[in-house]
């Protein structure tokens, strides 16, 4: 019994001085520790604070409206009599009126303007100049941009260049904080950046994240900037920054299967687009060098087989005859290893290097033929400039000043006329006013007013100088090789 008293007395001594340890091991840390530890944790992870205090103020909103036209509902509720007549017999149905050509009224048809879109940019200069993505603003009728505080201010477009998706706007204001320009060659894989923008129109919304990858070709004419940085619809356009508060980069597509962000974001890199912004702030459009070439990749197995050291390089598939290519003597089965002597290692080097050679200069240029390396020089043509390709706006100096339609307008270049094969017509190189609202923009082509067919900047201005400025004048405009009839209510 004593042996038993004596062991339950040690056990529970034993139990207390357990309870006391485990006690003592999850007592509270103290808060000098807790201040530590934060303190470790925060010197650890990037503070992102003073860079959006520095650069949010350079971010811009965008928004775009675009005119279409609406047709009235046909029934007791619409507003257009012969609705339901031209329902069953056709448009043509009614009776021209007197001025008019059969078939080209449409008092069911109105035009509106509706939002078309949400995107971001950025300031880059004090007086007003803005980058963004030429897709934000491709289409559109109408451009607002709207400041950090709240102002908001109609844009125009200075130019665009579909080529790299960029686009310069100008806004009519001064005083303005554009954001640092960076250096996007100097990115490594790693490094923290950050994106600002409007993602599905939430203005100044902050987003951060890493480079994953640089020069990342897409088949795009610009390698891009990969990052993991949250970008969604409304991004477009805005900026992607370094932590020392410059733009690298403006952040431009993302690759989805859902339509929104899935943990790859690419960007322009700022290098190319300040090339570009150059150019459209000087000419209003972008200048490429072209040598008349198409080209291919070089695989392992072809360069073994016609003994390239290593699979680099451009194939010339084919030679435009006639072309700086032909001239300076590149054959098809050629691969382009140097351009001006800058080394091609994939094929898409290749049109980067030769666009941004200006055109008439002469150039070396190091193929592999043969087995072996031949030197060629090559006097490098001019790309034709796409907008114009397209009919887009031209500003030249034998445009006449605007009329009672709201228009300027200028001959027709002779390239246009051989692609859409028609004659007559002028084009329409500004557009205010009341043609602005019937939706005719710059790069139009004026075809008929009423049942005159246009021939000349002369005559237009002739006819037009005699319109009823008391009713609508019926205009048919082309625009690529789509033609339509507008109405148009002359300024009185």
């Amino acid at each position: 019994m004593q042996f038993n008293q004596l062991a339950n007395h040690r056990i529970t001594r034993m139990l207390a001085g357990a309870t006391a340890a485990a006690l003592f091991a999850f007592a509270p840390v103290s808060n000098t520790a807790v201040a530590q530890t934060g303190a470790a944790l925060q010197a650890a992870m990037p503070d992102f604070t003073q860079v959006v205090e520095a650069t949010e103020m350079s971010v811009v909103n965008i928004r775009t409206t675009e005119t279409v036209r609406v047709r009235h509902p046909m029934g007791p509720g619409g507003n257009d009599p012969y609705e339901m007549f031209r329902w069953f017999f056709g448009p043509d149905f009614f009776p021209p009126v007197p001025g008019q050509r059969r078939g080209e009224r449409e008092p069911s048809e109105q035009e509106r303007t509706v939002p078309r879109g949400v995107g971001s940019g950025f300031i880059i200069s004090e007086d007003g100049y803005i980058l963004t993505n030429n897709h934000v603003v491709a289409g559109s009728s109408d451009i607002f941009v709207t400041l950090n505080d709240g102002k908001e201010h109609r844009a125009k477009i200075v130019g665009t260049d579909a080529r790299t998706d960029l686009a310069l706007l100008k806004i009519d204001a001064r005083g303005l904080k554009p954001l640092p320009i960076g250096r996007s060659s100097t990115l490594r894989k790693g490094q923290w950046v950050l994106a600002i923008g409007s993602p599905f129109g939430l203005e100044s919304t902050v987003t951060a994240g890493i480079v994953s990858a640089i020069n990342r070709e897409t088949g795009e004419y610009l390698p891009f900037i990969q990052t993991d940085v949250a970008v969604n619809p409304g991004n477009s356009g805005g900026p992607l920054i370094d932590l020392s508060g410059r733009a690298v980069g403006v952040n431009s597509q993302i690759v989805s299967r859902s339509g929104g962000f899935m943990g790859i974001s690419l960007a322009i890199p700022i290098d190319e687009a300040m090339q570009v912004v150059e150019q459209l702030k000087a000419h209003g459009k972008v200048t490429r060098g072209r040598i008349g070439v198409q080209i291919g990749t070089v695989s392992e197995d072809v360069a073994k087989a016609i003994g390239l050291p290593k699979a680099l390089g451009a194939m010339v598939s084919n030679v435009e005859r006639g072309g700086p290519a032909d001239a300076a003597g590149v054959r098809s089965g050629d691969v382009i290893t140097r351009f001006n002597g800058r080394e091609i290692n994939h094929m898409s080097d290749l049109p980067r290097i030769v666009g941004e050679t200006k055109p008439g200069t002469r150039a070396a240029m190091e193929v592999w033929r043969k087995g072996r390396s031949v030197t060629l020089n090559v006097r490098v043509g001019e790309m034709p400039n796409t907008d114009e390709q397209e009919g887009g706006p031209r500003h030249t100096p034998q445009a006449a000043p605007a009329d009672a339609l709201g228009l300027t307008v200028t001959e027709v270049p002779a390239a246009l006329r051989e692609k859409y094969q028609f004659e007559g017509g002028v084009q329409v190189t500004e557009a205010e006013g009341p043609a602005a609202e019937a939706g005719l923009s710059g790069g139009d082509i004026v075809l008929t007013i009423n049942d005159t067919d246009i021939s000349s900047p002369a005559q237009y201005a002739s006819v037009v100088g005699k319109l009823d400025r008391s009713r609508p004048a019926a205009v048919l405009v082309m625009r690529g090789d789509q033609s339509q009839w507008v109405t148009i209510t002359p300024r009185k």
